[in-house]
This record gives structure tokens, C-alpha cells and sequence, in this order.
């Protein structure tokens, strides 16, 4: 498929799935700091996405992926907090972090394909 537009890259598509996840997982808990910090992470992986796709160089697309990548790491981080405060149920921690395991490989596969194009 032709990517126009960051919209059709399948990473900014997970990243929607993955801020969806976090708003509904949270959307309850009165742990406010928490919960703003784990959706400013999941926003960051979408926002970094689409940012880095309009930059003018592909290098400079590899650095916004490599922000992105890191932002799933530390939802994925968050998710073990969630487990350990009994916020969710281990299960759905799992899955979330499995999930965003899977996001920050296909960041990965992108980035090293833009940098073997330089």
C-alpha cells in the first residue's frame, strides 16, 4: 500500500488503538497523576507519528519514530504499575502490554528501513 498520508501507516493506526485502550482503561481511576501521565504517553505515540511524517527528511522522521518508541515503552511501564497498584486485572495488563510490545517493534522495523534509505 501507498502511504499518503501519515494516516495510512499501520504504526499511527495501532497507536489509535493503543490511546483508545488507555482512555478506556482509565477513564475511572482517581488516581489523577497516573492517569494523565500514562494518556500523555499513549498521545505522544500518535502525536510523534504524525509529526515525524511531515518533517522534511527521513532523518528527521527517525528521530520522531524514536520518541514514539520510547512513549510505547513507557505506556508499557505504566501498564506494570497499573498491575502492581490493582488498578487492572493482570490479564488485560498483559494484553495492553503486549500490545504495545507490537507497536514498538513495527516503530522499530520503520525506522531501520528509513535509515537503510539514506
Amino acid at each position: 500500500m501507498l502511504v499518503k498520508k501519515f494516516e495510512d501507516l499501520d504504526i499511527w493506526k495501532l497507536g489509535r488503538e493503543i490511546v483508545r485502550d488507555v482512555y478506556k482503561d482509565f477513564c475511572n481511576c482517581k488516581d489523577y497523576e497516573f492517569r494523565n501521565q500514562i494518556n500523555k504517553a499513549a498521545i505522544s505515540i500518535m502525536n510523534n507519528i504524525a509529526e515525524g511524517y511531515s518533517r522534511e527528511s527521513k532523518k528527521e522522521f527517525h528521530q520522531f519514530l524514536n520518541i514514539a518508541k520510547s512513549s510505547c515503552n513507557e505506556v508499557k511501564n505504566m501498564y506494570y504499575i497499573a498491575e502492581d497498584l490493582n488498578y487492572l486485572a493482570t490479564e488485560l495488563c498483559n494484553t495492553r502490554r503486549t500490545r504495545c510490545e507490537h507497536e514498538k517493534n513495527a516503530i522499530a522495523k520503520l525506522m531501520k528501513y528509513l535509515k537503510s534509505k539514506t
